[in-house]
């Protein structure tokens, strides 16, 4: 039976075209956008929990730093509020110890060079409600712009992620990182996703390692069931005397997920180059052998996988 005799069996529906068009759609639009998803989900995840908590500390600390500039009324004489010895001062202003100030709505002063600084900001009068309001609003537009945060921000998380691996790194912070994944590995429910996100991340941070040469397909687990497996080396001497042939040692990856699977000794001659990259294999094996690389595919495949087997 030829494929065109396959294909001949099976009646195509009129919205077949629409629910082919649609799925086509989806897998090209969805790589991207769930990549896109998963970048924003971490950089929002990393601003709610560290950025804007550091932000925040920031904030504080140099607000109460320029709270020290402001001048109570009654620490500026009488006679030097609104008159300057060589010109007027306009209305609000003072000079003290050679410092102009700048009166707030609750009376006190505020340095006159920040007033003057944050009106040429904002492009308008400052909000002058309370010397404190005032500075507020003052460090937030001199610090914290975003140009200044977010490039500060990056330069301390990544010295706070090379400060935390050079300690994982030495012997006491390896010892405590072992109790901690210990004391993780006790929680009936916590130990489980922890394993499955630290697998992930394992895999994707971690220097490999394992160096593939290349790929190949075994029998496994019992013959007459073709397996994808990446050689790693050439095995033990032992179990190539015993073979009394050439060996290969090989990891057969799991699906979807390959960042696990088996180690295994195969004779050299029970294997089968594959003319396919390591990427491509392992986009074969996560997309279940959906994804076939395109000097490997058949002809009339589509038509035969669709077809009603008889």
């Amino acid at each position: 039976m030829d494929i065109s005799e396959i294909t001949a069996g099976k009646k195509s529906g009129p919205l077949d075209p629409f629910r082919r068009a649609v799925l086509r759609g989806l897998a090209v639009l969805l790589p991207p956008l769930l990549t896109i998803v998963i970048f924003l989900w971490v950089w929002n995840t990393v601003t709610n929990y560290l950025l804007t908590p550091m932000e925040a500390g920031a904030e504080r600390l140099l607000v109460n730093h320029y709270q020290k500039r402001i001048l109570a009324a009654d620490q500026i004489p009488a006679n030097q509020v609104n008159r300057d010895p060589q010109d007027e001062v306009p209305e609000g202003r003072a000079i003290h110890d050679g410092f102009r100030y700048h009166q707030a709505d609750d009376g006190r002063f505020v340095l006159a060079e920040d007033y003057d600084f944050l009106q040429d900001e904002i492009g308008f009068e400052p909000p002058m409600k309370s010397a404190d309001e005032f500075y507020r609003v003052f460090v937030e537009r001199k610090f914290l712009q975003w140009y200044i945060v977010i490039p500060f921000f990056l330069c301390v998380f990544l010295m706070m992620l090379y400060l935390l691996g050079k300690f994982l790194a030495a012997g006491v912070g390896r010892f405590f990182w072992m109790q901690f994944e210990r004391l993780i590995n006790r929680l009936p429910v916590i130990r489980n996703v922890y394993s499955s996100v630290k697998q992930v991340t394992d895999f994707m941070f971690s220097e490999r390692e394992i160096e593939y040469t290349r790929v190949v397909a075994v029998e496994y687990p019992r013959k007459g069931i073709w397996t994808l497996a990446m050689v790693t080396g050439e095995s033990l001497l032992d179990i190539r005397s015993a073979a009394n042939e050439p060996v290969l040692s090989v990891l057969i990856p799991t699906s979807p997920m390959p960042f696990t699977g088996f180690t295994v000794t195969i004779k050299k001659s029970e294997t089968i180059d594959l003319n396919i990259t390591i990427d491509q294999a392992f986009q074969f094996i996560v997309s279940c052998g959906v994804v076939v690389p395109s000097q490997q595919e058949l002809p009339g495949a589509q038509s035969i996988l669709s077809a009603p087997a008889e």
